[in-house]
């Protein structure tokens, strides 16, 4: 699933979309961009000023050359361009594999010197390549176990250093080397672009990364979790390929399956069930309720504008509306849910039904799949826009389309007033995520 070329201004204004990106209006780097574009065989950039994310994705590009998957072909071989290592601070804003910010991540991490290096002098573009060049079916996707960072630069930095090493190693080796004045000719006009490559590492040193847990956007959405032995995938089961092959090794749930889903969830320990411990000091429930409150009014009065609306108008509003929030059922489960925890201590899991059942429960903050996991779990309670947002963006501004004027004001407003005030502290609230 692609973003629109163009998104709503309130989104961008108030950095919701797009936000903590890199201003590109040197020219010099924007120059450096153009030449890692046309290596992509796409015209150059017109314009004097531009943002990027971590891959060097602009959404500014994306506008001028009408194609968000400018950097994203196939969506699978994601291309890179790297203009400076402060990119590795960046969010990525446009991806089809939610793993992609990590890769980036680790291996702008694992060669930092080689890239400080580099790119004093030059762009580092290439591409994230998988085993596949086009995916048509899940088996496509569970056959991509590793990825490779194919690395190029505009000026060939990278290939002239790789010269220069091997023209060195001659130098050592063979006795009558130094005579050799071509060669030292050469090793002069390398070490003009290159430096000192014993001080400046040039070369990447790991550029081949395992690709575990992820999201995809292709067919509809799709999720794969890796465990030590079973694959895991979660999808439309109209996707292309489900069921159909290495049952010994890969285990197919229906994304519309609650009961599975929950039910692999919890063996597998990537959830936190309701207990008092994370429940009580969190206000996890409270935000629930008020987020299914919300939805209701929502669909109640679409066109009501909520701006200075307070818990005191919200109440009043919940029981002027007895019978529709009786009939929704999830408001009257969450107290109830909260009364039984302080009695109790938790909640008795097994007699709630499959699909109320995340509304009560976190992804398990320490596990490594923690983020895809809180994701997974907001494609259960879409009510819940403000984890739709944190989690699972892509989501989140699928939904933010079909909303009505007021409503986007008002999603907005709750946005900046809670989550963007403090994300750290609302997500370790909330979540008991730290990072």
């Amino acid at each position: 699933m692609s973003h629109p070329a163009k998104k709503p201004d309130l989104l961008r204004d108030n950095e919701l979309i797009y936000g903590r990106l890199l201003i590109v209006d040197e020219p010099h780097l924007i120059q450096r961009y153009n030449k890692a574009l046309a290596a992509f065989g796409l015209p150059p950039t017109k314009l004097k000023s531009f943002q990027i994310d971590r891959t060097g994705f602009s959404p500014e590009i994306a506008d001028e050359c009408g194609d968000p998957d400018y950097l994203d072909p196939n969506e699978v071989n994601r291309r890179f361009i790297i203009l400076t290592p402060s990119q590795i601070d960046l969010p990525v804003v446009h991806t089809a594999f939610s793993n992609t910010s990590q890769l980036m991540f680790e291996f702008m991490s694992k060669n930092q010197r080689a890239i400080d290096a580099l790119t004093i002098k030059d762009v580092i573009y290439g591409e994230i390549e998988d085993s596949v060049p086009k995916v048509n079916d899940i088996e496509d996707l569970l056959s991509i176990n590793q990825v490779e960072f194919k690395v190029l630069s505009a000026e060939d930095v990278l290939g002239k250093a790789a010269e220069l090493g091997k023209l060195v190693d001659r130098l050592r080796q063979e006795p009558d080397a130094w005579r050799d004045d071509a060669m030292l000719t050469r090793m002069v006009e390398l070490a003009k672009i290159c430096g000192d490559i014993r001080e400046n590492a040039l070369v990447p040193d790991q550029v081949i990364f395992r690709h575990n847990a992820y999201w995809t956007s292709h067919f509809g959405g799709l999720y794969v979790f890796v465990d030590p032995d079973m694959t895991t995938v979660i999808s439309d089961p109209a996707a292309p390929g489900f069921r159909r092959s290495r049952p010994w090794q890969v285990s197919y749930l229906s994304i519309n399956d609650a009961d599975k889903v929950f039910k692999f969830l919890a063996s597998t320990g990537r959830i936190e069930l309701p207990r008092a411990s994370w429940i009580e000091a969190s206000g996890y429930l409270e935000h629930r309720a008020e987020m299914v409150v919300r939805a209701l009014i929502r669909d109640t009065e679409p066109n009501r504008n909520l701006t200075d609306v307070d818990k005191v108008w919200l109440q009043t509003w919940i029981q002027s509306h007895a019978d529709l929030i009786t009939k929704d059922g999830n408001f009257p489960f969450l107290n109830a849910a909260k009364r039984e925890i302080a009695q109790l201590g938790h909640l008795k899991i097994e007699d709630v039904f499959p699909q109320q059942r995340f509304l009560v429960v976190r992804a398990k903050p320490d596990h490594p799949d923690a983020w895809l996991t809180n994701r997974l779990i907001s494609d259960f309670v879409p009510t819940d826009f403000v984890s739709r947002y944190i989690f699972n963006k892509q989501g989140f501004y699928k939904d933010y389309d079909g909303f009505s004027d007021a409503w986007r004001s008002h999603v907005v407003d709750v946005l900046k007033t809670t989550y963007l005030k403090d994300k750290v502290a609302f997500r370790t609230r909330l979540y008991g995520l730290t990072d």
